[in-house]
């Protein structure tokens, strides 16, 4: 969370700008009209409302300046933090300084990144040079890593402003540390990327970094009403990322449209050979396939409910077939049976037996400074067979192969994001059933927000599409907002 010396230093720095316009407003006002326009805008307090895209092009036609922009994403912060709970470090000066940074860049006229003085939230497993990088854990308290992240490093080479770290569970398992639902604080917003898809559900920044190994990307997307992209295995590099699982470890992005998805995930689609996992060809150029003309064909959709739909919640039923039945004939339903009722299970046994071998050294030799749910979760890992493993992971590609064979006949599977509503609590995230056996696979998924339970609270609409083709998800998650 954010400090209260941390919190008096926002409080300066707002005073501060707002005195600054003040005076400016007034010297301008003997002044010409168009001045006064460049320097107050009647919609300035919905600046952290806008859409990446929108500010990216806006900072770059001086429309609007990067010390603008986080200003009012600070001050959204400001009021709302106390109640979401989505920050655990945050330098209002620090983002300040990076912002006035970018705005001289601008006023040289130098050629421009994609994010150019556009807030990103990150994830707290993700390393940053000139800030703690704690993964939730009292373990690692005031740890300040050596040098970025690859991904924190493409992003400030894209221009952007690393707002500050997004509060994750411990670990990004499930021991939740304080954050709410933006919609509702009685809620979870899920996890284990917690901060970061409330941060940017809340207007807190307009683009967020999180990871999934199980379900903790689309998840949150769905509980909190963001846009949540996980991109095929491979594609973004988790060098300097905290590891619980290398199979199954994904970065992933929140933004609230799905340009602003394609903004950031082609600034981090960048080969690392760091990341020995990393696909060769790992760009997606997705910005370019949503400026493409659709094409005409209609979208063939496979609704699909499998195993993870048995731990759906009562109400996901009424919520989510009148939306299927409003598509019409682009949707058929498919039923997934055979070896997709082992996936589950699948992904199980390979997350625990990751866990133990990366977290066995903490739980064995500091377990006082973990939290229980940790220890428990990392211990049960110690369990799983040598015959188990390989059985689990030769799977994979058995189901990767009857995907491939079942998107032969359709554009994209579509399904729930998550069992239903964020359920009330604080203390689980929820149930991640919905994504595990896709992030066992590494196949790109997306959550969209379009849904609504019994209780107004968001539910999300996931796509899934075939490994290595993320570009086409895209294209096929643009047809159906364009049919929504």
């Amino acid at each position: 969370m954010v400090t209260g010396v941390q919190k008096r230093k926002l409080a300066r720095s707002f005073k501060s700008s707002v005195w600054f316009f003040m005076g400016t407003l007034c010297l301008v006002c003997a002044g010409n009209a168009t001045e006064l326009k460049a320097i107050y805008m009647p919609d300035n307090i919905l600046l952290n409302k806008r859409s990446a895209t929108h500010l990216a092009a806006q900072i770059k036609s001086g429309e609007i300046t990067s010390v603008q922009l986080v200003e009012a994403c600070l001050k959204r912060i400001d009021a709302r933090d106390s109640v979401v709970h989505a920050w655990v470090y945050l330098d209002p000066e620090l983002a300040l300084a990076q912002a006035r940074a970018a705005d001289e860049i601008v006023k040289l006229g130098a050629e421009l990144g994609p994010l150019h003085g556009i807030p990103v939230g990150l994830k707290d497993i993700i390393d940053t040079a000139d800030m703690p990088t704690c993964s939730g854990s009292d373990h690692f308290e005031g740890r300040r890593p050596a040098n970025d992240a690859t991904v924190t490093s493409l992003l400030r080479k894209a221009g952007a402003i690393i707002m500050g770290k997004t509060v994750t569970t411990e670990f990004a398992l499930s021991g939740q540390r304080g954050t709410t639902n933006p919609h509702d604080p009685n809620r979870t917003p899920g996890g284990s990327s917690s901060g970061s898809a409330a941060s940017v559900a809340d207007g807190m920044v307009p683009l967020a970094l999180g990871s999934q190994t199980g379900g903790s990307m689309l998840r949150p997307a769905s509980y909190c009403g963001a846009y949540g992209y996980k991109a095929t295995y491979g594609k973004i590099s988790r060098k300097g990322v905290f590891i619980i699982a290398r199979p199954l470890d994904h970065v992933g992005v929140y933004a609230n449209s799905l340009e602003d998805i394609a903004l950031i995930a082609d600034t981090l689609m960048v080969y690392d050979a760091g990341d020995f996992d990393m696909r060769s060809h790992c760009g997606a150029k997705l910005v370019e396939t949503l400026s493409k003309p659709a094409t005409p064909e209609p979208l063939k959709l496979a609704f699909v409910k499998g195993p993870p739909w048995a731990e759906a919640e009562d109400h996901l039923d009424a919520v989510f077939e009148p939306y299927i039945k409003s598509l019409g004939s682009v949707v058929q339903e498919v039923e997934l049976a055979g070896i997709f009722d082992q996936a589950v299970d699948a992904q199980g046994v390979v997350m625990d037996a990751n866990l133990w071998h990366n977290l066995a050294e903490f739980c064995e030799n500091h377990p006082d400074e973990l939290m229980p749910e940790t220890i428990e979760r990392a211990e049960a890992g110690k369990l799983v067979s040598v015959e188990a493993y390989i059985e689990a992971q030769e799977l994979v590609g058995s189901l990767n192969h009857a995907v491939d064979q079942l998107l032969g006949h359709h554009d994209a599977m579509i399904t729930a994001s998550a069992t239903g509503e964020a359920p009330m609590g604080l203390v689980s995230t929820g149930n991640a059933i919905f994504q595990r056996m896709w992030t066992l696979m590494g196949v790109p998924t997306i959550s969209l927000p379009l849904l609504k339970g019994p209780n107004g609270m968001p539910i999300g609409v996931q796509l899934i599409g075939r490994k290595g083709r993320d570009a086409d998800l895209i294209q096929v998650a643009q047809k159906l907002l364009a049919m929504t």
